[in-house]
C-alpha cells in the first residue's frame, strides 16, 4: 500500500481509493463490546482485542485495511455490571449489514468479520450467509467462539503458561491480551479469581453472568503475562489468516 497504516479510518479517502487500484481488496471488520470484564479489566476489552486481532490479521494478508470495530455488542447477560453497554441482535445485525454494503459498494472484493464477544458469534452467523447472497464482496464470517478460545489456551501455553480455561472471559487469556496491547488500562492490583472450570455458557446467556460469577471473573488473571498475550495474538492472527486466503481462493 502507498500509505503505512492498515487502519481504514486514519486513511483519507484519496489513500483508500489508491490502496483499492494497489490491489488491496479484502477489509477486515472486528465486531468488539463495552461490557464489564472484572475489576481489572477495561469495557472495551473485547474491543480492544478486536483492534489487535484485526491489525496481525492485515499483517499477515498483506493486501487488507482494518475497518473501525463495531461497539457496542449483545452484552445482555452482562447488564447487571454497571457500564456495561448492549444492543439487541438486529441491532448488530443492521450495523453489520451497513459497513458491508459500504465496503461492497467502494468495490472491495472480501469483507472478513470477526467476532471478539461471546454473545456476537450467533449474530454474525446469522447475518454473514445473508450477505453474501445480497452483495458481490465476498463475506467471511470467522465466527466459531469455541476455536477462537482454543487458540487464546494454546496461546498461553506456547508461552509457558501451564493454565487453561475452558470459558474465557476476564482470565488469563483476556488479561493476557491487554497486557500485550493496552497494559495501562490493567489494573494489576485488582486481579481476582473467579469462577474456574466448566461452566454452562446457555446458563450464563440466559440467567446472566451474575448467575455464574459475583465479580465478573472467569478463570484467573494472575496467569497472565504480556508475552502470553502477544503468543496468543500470533496464534489467532495466523490461524485467522490461513482461513482467509482460503474463503478468498475457493472464490477467485
Amino acid at each position: 500500500m502507498s500509505t503505512d497504516t492498515v487502519e481504514l479510518g486514519e486513511m483519507t479517502w484519496t489513500e483508500v481509493e489508491a490502496a483499492l487500484d494497489d490491489g488491496v481488496d479484502t477489509a477486515i471488520v472486528a465486531v468488539g463490546a463495552v461490557e464489564q470484564h472484572g475489576p481489572h479489566l477495561p469495557l472495551l476489552t473485547d474491543t480492544l482485542r478486536g483492534d489487535a486481532i484485526a491489525e496481525r490479521i492485515a499483517d499477515e494478508l498483506g493486501d487488507a485495511v482494518v475497518a473501525p470495530t463495531i461497539r457496542p455488542g449483545c452484552s445482555g447477560h452482562h447488564m447487571s455490571f454497571p457500564g456495561t453497554i448492549t444492543v439487541p441482535p438486529a441491532v448488530l445485525m443492521d450495523q453489520i449489514r451497513a459497513y458491508c454494503r459500504s465496503l461492497d459498494e467502494h468495490g472491495f472484493a472480501h469483507v472478513v468479520l470477526v467476532p471478539t464477544h461471546g454473545g456476537n458469534f450467533a449474530p454474525v452467523n446469522t447475518v454473514a450467509p445473508e450477505l453474501g447472497r445480497e452483495l458481490d464482496t465476498n463475506v467471511v464470517a470467522l465466527a466459531d467462539l469455541q476455536e477462537l478460545m482454543e487458540l487464546g489456551n494454546a496461546g498461553l501455553a506456547d508461552a509457558g503458561v501451564d493454565y487453561r480455561e475452558p470459558v474465557v472471559h476476564a482470565g488469563a487469556v483476556e488479561t493476557a491480551v491487554l497486557l500485550a496491547v493496552a497494559e495501562d488500562l490493567v489494573d494489576t492490583d485488582s486481579f481476582e479469581v473467579g469462577t474456574e472450570g466448566e461452566v454452562s455458557t446457555a446458563r450464563l446467556l440466559s440467567e446472566g453472568m451474575e448467575t455464574i460469577t459475583e465479580n465478573g471473573v472467569l478463570g484467573d488473571p494472575n496467569h497472565a503475562t504480556a508475552a502470553a498475550g502477544e503468543a496468543i495474538l500470533d496464534r489467532v492472527a495466523e490461524a485467522y489468516a490461513e482461513q482467509v486466503e482460503a474463503a478468498r481462493a475457493a472464490v477467485e
